[in-house]
């Protein structure tokens, strides 16, 4: 179904990523976040392969972070790309506002609350689950909680494109059992569509 926003303009129904990217450049212009408006925008986006598949680097050992625009310096654009049964850690996301969609295949959040500053070794609180398929747009910041994203099929995989805004390369990164956090680097697999150079990376998140 076309929404009325997609109804009042073509700016706001991106039809290609390349208008997608165009379209939140112009959002983030403003120093104000307008979350219902980006979500609104990224939804209306129909995932295309034509579009994103230059973007899509699978790794058979782990999911893999591609970047694809740097918008205007105020978010970053990133393909993701999960093997089957792949998974990030429970993690936060450095005070930014991050929004997930779904290209192709399906993923699970799993939310958490932040563990008590009082509590040690005690395991973490998950407070729900929900299930994204192809096109649907998630959204989390640090006061909603935590979240680990996980591809929970064992036939398929999946890819999904996350905005970042503003841009960070490390956060927070949880051991479940014990609730202990450790500070993880966000890295790129790739970078445009080209591949990074070789490095251990320590996290993807």
């Amino acid at each position: 179904m076309t929404s009325s926003v997609c109804q009042q303009g073509r700016k706001s129904c991106p039809s290609t990523l390349n208008e997608l990217v165009a379209t939140l450049i112009e959002i983030f212009s403003s120093e104000r976040v307008n979350i219902e408006e980006v979500q609104t925008v990224m939804e209306n986006y129909r995932s295309n392969e034509l579009d994103w598949k230059r973007y899509a680097h699978f790794d058979p050992h782990r999911y893999t972070r591609n970047l694809v625009d740097e918008g205007n310096g105020r978010f970053n654009l990133i393909v993701l790309c999960w093997g089957e049964g792949m998974g990030s850690s429970i993690h936060s996301h450095s005070d930014s506002h991050c929004f997930m969609k779904i290209l192709d295949g399906s993923l699970r959040e799993s939310l958490f609350q932040w563990p008590s500053a009082s509590e040690k070794r005690s395991q973490m609180t998950c407070v729900g689950s929900t299930d994204y398929s192809r096109d649907q747009v998630a959204y989390i910041n640090d006061s909603k909680g935590l979240h680990r994203i996980e591809n929970i099929s064992h036939c398929e995989q999946a890819v999904s494109l996350h905005l970042y805004s503003p841009p960070f390369d490390a956060c927070q990164c949880f051991d479940e059992r014990t609730s202990r956090a450790r500070i993880c680097k966000t890295t790129f697999w790739s970078k445009y569509g080209e591949r990074t150079p070789f490095t251990v990376e320590a996290e993807n998140n």
